[in-house]
């Protein structure tokens, strides 16, 4: 038989090489679980819109870098900056785990695009301690085992400290009200509001 008579004997829209690179591709999953030049949406982000050069000022350093407008401050902070005190919980501005501070206001990272908090000052958990010294809030939770599993316990954390920036002696309805956006899975309110109240009484004794 010719070669070209195998030519024409050969699937319609199925070759040699593509066949080789499929099964390539098939070899690359089965060894290691992960689909042949693919990632996550968060570890491979799409450009959507090109990247933007934002110098962002976070825990009193700037950090310049480009990123992509739709990429939120949540994902910055963390997967480009690798401040991990700043947790992922629903990605969807209702748990609180991701709360920082910008400007001194509590705000949910996940809500907040990265290019939004150019220009302004940004404090996650790694910001409120001195060196290796827990701040006042942070010795508070501490002190009044305001967690149990831990995870909501940055965000917890942080938005007291946004609480108690705005108002130095909350009453209880005051710390209920203003700790009311972050959940707590394992139901540690009764603690968490003592350590609201407790890191109250630390920054006014002096605690950072």
């Amino acid at each position: 038989m010719s070669d070209h008579d195998r030519e024409h004997e050969r699937p319609k829209g199925v070759t040699r090489r593509g066949f080789l690179g499929s099964v390539g591709a098939g070899a690359v999953v089965a060894a290691t679980g992960v689909p042949a030049a693919r990632g996550t949406a968060e570890e491979q982000p799409a450009h959507t819109g090109g990247m933007v050069p934002v110098a962002l000022r976070i825990n009193g350093r700037v950090h310049r870098l480009l990123v992509e407008p739709r990429w939120s401050l949540l994902f910055v902070v963390r997967e480009r900056l690798g401040l991990t005190g700043t947790k992922v919980g629903c990605e969807r501005g209702e748990c609180g785990a991701c709360t920082v501070l910008i400007n001194g206001v509590a705000r949910y990272a996940c809500m907040t695009l990265a290019v939004e908090a150019e220009g302004r000052e940004i404090t996650t958990l790694e910001g409120l301690m001195d060196g290796e010294q827990l701040g006042a809030t942070q010795q508070a939770f501490l002190e009044e085992d305001a967690f149990q599993c831990g995870y909501c316990t940055p965000g917890q954390i942080m938005a007291a400290e946004g609480l108690l920036r705005a108002n130095p002696s909350p009453d209880l309805a005051q710390i209920r009200h203003g700790m009311a956006g972050n959940l707590c899975r394992c139901a540690a309110y009764v603690h968490i509001f003592k350590a609201v109240d407790r890191a109250a009484e630390l920054k006014k004794g002096g605690g950072r």
